[in-house]
């Protein structure tokens, strides 16, 4: 079989789409065609049906995409132990991440990781904690880094970063700065959707304090940080998200922020990847790199040392 065709399989099946799987990997949609062909006619199964416009991997390919990861990533390491080693970092990191490490976090820890190690080409995908988990279980992300933990047999997480949630308003809803527990029954507020990390935290650290959230106290549910943002600057209702998100809508008096008496709401974003699966060299230096990273210092200027 060749190393090459399961090259193209893979960017195939990561892109669900020949066209970017040829932009990709720098060669013409037509050879990217002829290679899964050959592929198809060396296995004898379909591996893409196309479905309009698109194409969906079928159940052998859904098969056969962990195995040739693991082929890859067998290759890769004995280039590494035989042509540079860890002396040589260099190649792509795909890594997920979910909205706040990938929006407000990923970008300064790529450019200092950079600096170091200019060979490498990030790709970040973004999308909920349960997104970024499911994928990785899945196998088509080898890492991601994420605000919830969801599969603690299957994945390994471990603590790189530390955030604060805040509570947050526009300035005509805001009676008084500091609440009791009792007085969040009286609020009404907007959400993340499930399965963000943010959601999660949030629902764990209300629970922590005895307060359960009613149906009726949700005014909606939003998919994104900067939808949430935006409805509690119209006065939607009360918002809790990360700090990084608000910093300069607090700054300005567009939100002002609430705070839960003697509480403090704290999560830890994770460094996740599979228990099973062993990273080739150029993601296990990103991870050390992660481990490395301060966690309790940012600011909009970046990660310190």
């Amino acid at each position: 079989m060749d190393i090459h065709h399961l090259h193209i399989f893979a960017a195939v099946y990561r892109h669900k789409s020949f066209t970017k799987a040829a932009r990709k990997i720098n060669i013409s949609q037509p050879t990217v065609s002829e290679h899964i062909k050959n592929l198809e006619n060396e296995l004898d199964c379909r591996l893409f049906d196309r479905i309009g416009k698109g194409i969906q991997p079928t159940l052998s390919a859904q098969k056969l995409f962990p195995r040739a990861l693991r082929i890859l990533e067998e290759v890769a390491s004995v280039k590494d132990d035989f042509f540079g080693g860890e002396n040589t970092v260099k190649g792509e990191i795909v890594l997920g991440t979910s909205t706040i490490p990938g929006t407000y976090i990923i970008s300064p820890i790529i450019k200092r990781f950079q600096k170091t190690f200019p060979d490498i080409f990030f790709q970040v995908r973004i999308g909920d904690s349960s997104q970024i988990n499911r994928m990785i279980l899945d196998n088509e992300l080898l890492c991601g880094i994420v605000g919830a933990k969801m599969d603690a047999e299957a994945l390994l997480y471990e603590p790189f970063f530390k955030d604060r949630l805040c509570m947050v308003a526009a300035p005509e809803l805001i009676r008084k700065k500091v609440l009791s527990p009792k007085d969040l029954r009286d609020l009404s507020f907007v959400l993340r959707e499930d399965g963000s990390g943010t959601r999660k935290s949030m629902e764990d650290n209300f629970e922590r304090v005895g307060f359960k959230l009613r149906r009726e106290q949700v005014t909606a549910e939003f998919s994104s940080t900067a939808s949430i943002r935006e409805a509690a600057k119209c006065g939607l209702g009360v918002a809790v998200i990360s700090y990084l998100a608000v910093l300069d809508e607090i700054r300005t008096g567009t939100l002002c922020e609430i705070s839960l008496q003697n509480e403090k709401m704290e999560r830890y974003f994770y460094l996740v990847h599979r228990k099973n699966r062993t990273l080739p060299s150029h993601y296990l230096k990103l991870c050390q790199f992660l481990k490395q990273t301060d966690k309790n210092t940012f600011d909009k200027t970046g990660i310190r040392p």
